[in-house]
């Protein structure tokens, strides 16, 4: 498989694992980890066997935001267009569900990260929050968009304007955080609920994302049709077929992905 310097990642039982790698920067985001985060998803996608991927963060911080030192540099240009966005709107978008395992700091940048992924899994000691206004700057990375659509503009304009942390229990109760474990036992939390996932039949999985995802941008009519299409689709698939056939004969479906 191919090495990355700023990530780490492996597949292993239909899990694609992505682990920041720069411990000491607290997991900053540097071009370089965005581009091999980015081709590390690509190969992902590709691979037939994947079925979800997890993003974690090496050490005791999942992601702190923009590296300081390249955001320093980075013109009004390069601002107009930020990689970052670019990144994330392509994980949020992904074909396959991705989960997001956090221990420690998840912010700025880090905290959009998680929103970016569908499912999102904490523990109680983890800390998020929207720092960037004391840069002189703002959330550039979906915190000003889908991270409203997540846990309301009330709630934003306060992580916003204030810049102030709120921990994982926190997160749990507004709504953006699915599950909380402890420490010690994250991963295992992750690859337990990931595995969930992972049972299902995957273009069922990519249509009901796609479908979920339109909802809050489109008419509901609309948003109806396009259930009633993807569901027309599915019901020509030979998974369709697999996961009824395995129902009415009380086993586990084996499916395919076609």
């Amino acid at each position: 498989m191919e090495r990355f310097i700023s990530i780490s990642h492996y597949n292993e039982d239909q899990l694609y694992w992505i682990e920041l790698n720069r411990p000491d920067t607290y997991n900053a985001f540097s071009d370089e980890m965005m581009d091999e985060i980015k081709a590390a998803l690509k190969k992902a996608e590709a691979l037939s066997d994947v079925r979800v991927v997890v993003f974690s963060g090496k050490g005791k911080v999942f992601a702190s935001g923009a590296d300081i030192k390249e955001l320093n540099e980075m013109s009004p240009l390069e601002a107009l267009f930020p990689r970052m966005q670019s990144l994330y709107d392509f994980i949020y978008k992904f074909p396959k569900p991705t989960v997001a395992a956090i221990d420690g700091y998840a912010l700025g940048g880090g905290m959009e990260l998680a929103a970016a992924c569908d499912i999102r899994i904490a523990t109680a000691r983890s800390k998020f929050g929207m720092p960037e206004c004391k840069l002189g700057v703002i959330p550039g990375a979906g915190g000003t968009q889908r991270l409203v659509k997540l846990i309301g503009e009330v709630k934003v304009k306060e992580l916003v304007f204030l810049g102030e942390m709120i921990d994982g229990a926190e997160a749990k109760s507004i709504g953006f955080i699915n599950f909380l474990s402890e420490e010690s036992e994250l991963q295992e939390r992750a690859v337990n609920i990931a595995k969930r996932i992972a049972e299902k039949a995957p273009m069922a999985l990519r249509f009901a994302k796609e479908c979920i995802q339109r909802q809050a941008d489109i008419p509901q009519e609309v948003g109806m049709l396009l259930e009633n299409l993807s569901q027309a689709y599915l019901f020509s698939t030979r998974d369709k077929k697999e996961g009824v056939t395995a129902f009415i004969e009380k086993r586990k479906p084996s499916f395919t992905g076609y």
